[in-house]
């Protein structure tokens, strides 16, 4: 195992192909890919356009040439949060997280020492959801999970998922979690707002909920880490606070935490596109704590990958080589590589 100097932990990959799912399951609301042009494809939803995507979405020759002008040495891979599949059947959503999940060991068992992979589950059944976990982890050696930031619009500290928290505890998984169906999606779809303004506002949704909803308290082993470097959480973390104490009554009925206390609890990736505002999540959260991740290859992700930490003139080597590899290296257990 040769040393890893730069870890990407959020990155999005798909099948080059999949079948088709309405046909499969027989009912509609699943994402098809129709490929339209050399090495571009439309992601649909019942015909009409979702996303395109390039072939850096499906191919590893190409991702690893990509890979190599930016110097990552590991892209961790996860499922794009679309497919998550929440809100249909549960046995439907198992069976295509079984799909992707298969998908994403065999390009790991091809370039192992280019990629890693997180699962995805079918959240909206806890039971099912504990059932992935333990065949990706077990049987296909993936170090956790990625998950989205509600389920359904329930948030992550509902009774539903204290199986699934309390089996990824005991498993010591990797937990990822991303925004999706976040804030907005109807009351603010103009300028792209859903993604630039519900998706920050998502992820502290998340991280509140976990925190005020007792989850941390009841699991302290949890490893959570929060893509979009926790979303607005960072910033926002004096009002959190200050709400928590002023109002104990709304906000500490099932955690008598503080929320600033479990910040030496959780991971965070660096994708927050400033410099300030990536000095501020150091200074906030250590950088121990913090896992480069560019969300490769999409719009918003950054290009090339960990150019903002690279670039950071005030960080000391020893904060760069950790933000670069070495948190992704202990948030996954990747022991193996270490330097």
């Amino acid at each position: 195992m040769r040393p890893l100097r730069t870890v990407d932990l959020h990155t999005h990959m798909l099948p080059e192909r999949w079948p088709d799912l309405r046909e499969r399951y027989g009912c509609g609301g699943w994402v098809a890919l129709e490929h339209c042009a050399h090495c571009r494809a439309k992601m649909l939803i019942d015909g009409e356009l979702f996303r395109e995507i390039e072939s850096n979405c499906w191919d590893p020759a190409r991702r690893m040439i990509e890979c190599d002008a930016a110097d990552v040495d590991m892209q961790v891979l996860s499922t794009v949060p679309v497919m998550f599949s929440y809100g249909q059947k549960a046995e439907h959503a198992h069976d295509l997280a079984q799909l992707l999940n298969d998908h994403l060991a065999s390009v790991v068992r091809a370039f192992p020492d280019r990629f890693v992979a997180l699962a995805t589950v079918p959240m909206q059944d806890s039971a099912r959801a504990v059932r992935e976990l333990e065949r990706s982890m077990h049987e296909l050696r993936m170090p956790g999970v990625q998950i989205g930031t509600n389920v359904n619009g329930r948030d992550l500290d509902d009774a539903a998922f204290s199986d699934f928290f309390a089996a990824a505890e005991a498993l010591g998984a990797a937990i990822f979690v991303h925004p999706w169906e976040m804030f907005g999606r109807r009351e603010i779809p103009r300028f792209w707002m859903p993604w630039l303004v519900g998706m920050p506002a998502e992820s502290a949704r998340a991280i509140c909920a976990l925190a005020f909803g007792g989850v941390l308290d009841r699991h302290p082993r949890l490893k959570i880490c929060f893509a979009h470097g926790g979303g607005s959480f960072p910033y926002t973390l004096g009002r959190i606070e200050h709400g928590f104490r002023a109002r104990p009554d709304l906000c500490a009925t099932h955690s008598a935490t503080p929320p600033r206390d479990h910040l030496t609890r959780l991971f965070f990736d660096s994708i927050v596109h400033d410099d300030e505002a990536l000095r501020f999540l150091v200074r906030t959260v250590g950088a121990d704590r913090i896992a480069m991740g560019s969300d490769y290859p999409f719009p918003l992700g950054e290009n090339p990958a960990g150019a903002l930490v690279r670039g950071a003139s005030w960080l000391s080597d020893h904060e760069r080589a950790r933000i670069l590899a070495g948190t992704a290296i202990e948030f996954l257990g990747l022991h193996d590589y270490s330097s």
